[in-house]
């Protein structure tokens, strides 16, 4: 069978893992530059895409215009209008599973998210590294007859700032630092009140700017912004292009096993992650990310670690894991990325 010209991508959410999907695709359309995609994904990841050659974004209005079967079917029909010959899902899930269901006769090749392997290394049997998710993606390709090339990549240029994110982030010439205090789950989440240590730390020689989500998370950020000028909220005040921009541009990220560390691993900015009761085995670090750039919670006082993919489940005691990673830890580790 001859490679596909055109593939469909499949990707609807969460938002780091369809930022995961970025790299694996600018590498693929950088080593075959022939090829033309089409991403199919929620309309609010689209600027994740910018600036990737051949690379077009259909919009998925799955709560509205899309939603149900039907919906799912009047979406199969607008894409095949696209003209695509093959379809890469790299979210098999239900509604993913609907739409190939559509597309009858046409090549389909999905991702094996290794669940049995995931649930063996949350449930203790084993203690290894997994395949990573950039890896996964890229397996769906190579099935496709595309082999994808992950160790050298190349990211883009930081972005020129906008008249409107200058002036949130002020004319102070200090060098930046994004701090993304929040997660999804408890399990994943640094507490806000160490998370502030390191700040107000950090904040001596650095500008902070702070990442998180409009309401509860930009009233908590804008708290620890208020009494220091060298602390800059930006949660609820950027939409998602100009949040890349600003993250483009800042020396290092600090964040959770979460969204934000992909927003800026996709983009070649060194990562620090804090992780709790998941664990960098799952496969889901940041991209081309030094292996020492992660603060793991202890395993020898924790030693079901990880007890989650996902950081939602974890047995009494270990809401306190977290307990074992320090505000010096983390500040020390900044210090050795950054020197």
């Amino acid at each position: 069978m001859s490679k596909p010209k055109h593939i469909l991508v499949i990707r609807l959410s969460a938002m780091g893992d369809v930022a995961m999907t970025v790299p694996v695709l600018r590498a693929l359309t950088e080593q075959y530059p022939d090829i033309k995609l089409t991403v199919l994904t929620k309309a609010f990841f689209k600027p994740l895409f910018r600036n990737l050659p051949n690379v077009t974004v259909f919009e998925a209005d799955i709560k509205g215009n899309h939603k149900g079967v039907f919906g799912l079917y009047k979406l199969s029909k607008a894409l095949k209008r696209t003209g695509f010959d093959s379809v890469a899902d790299l979210h098999n899930v239900l509604r993913s599973n609907i739409l190939k269901f559509f597309f009858f006769g046409k090549n389909v090749v999905q991702i094996d998210k290794g669940r049995a392997e995931k649930k063996a290394l949350t449930s203790g049997k084993m203690f290894k590294q997994l395949k990573t998710t950039h890896e996964r993606y890229a397996d769906v390709f190579e099935q496709l007859g595309y082999s994808i090339d992950l160790s050298n990549p190349t990211f883009p240029e930081a972005s020129q700032l906008n008249s409107n994110c200058l002036q949130l982030l002020g004319r102070d010439s200090k060098p930046l630092i994004g701090v993304a205090p929040f997660a999804a789950f408890k399990g994943k989440a640094y507490p806000l009140h160490h998370m502030e240590t390191v700040i107000e730390a950090l904040s001596k020689d650095y500008r902070i700017l702070l990442f998180g989500a409009k309401g509860d998370e930009a009233y908590q950020l804008e708290t620890i912004a208020n009494n220091n000028e060298n602390i800059v909220n930006l949660a609820g005040k950027l939409n998602l292009s100009d949040e890349l921009d600003v993250i483009s541009n800042v020396e290092l990220m600090i964040s959770m096993d979460s969204g934000n560390a992909h927003l800026a691993a996709m983009q070649g900015v060194k990562v620090l992650t804090i992780w709790g009761v998941t664990h960098p085995y799952a496969g889901f670090y940041p991209f081309h990310q030094h292996d020492n750039y992660a603060v793991l919670a202890d395993r020898a006082r924790f030693p079901k670690l990880p007890t989650s993919v996902y950081g939602n489940t974890f047995p009494e005691g270990y809401e306190d894991v977290f307990s074992t990673i320090t505000p010096e830890m983390i500040l020390e580790k900044v210090k050795t990325i950054l020197k």
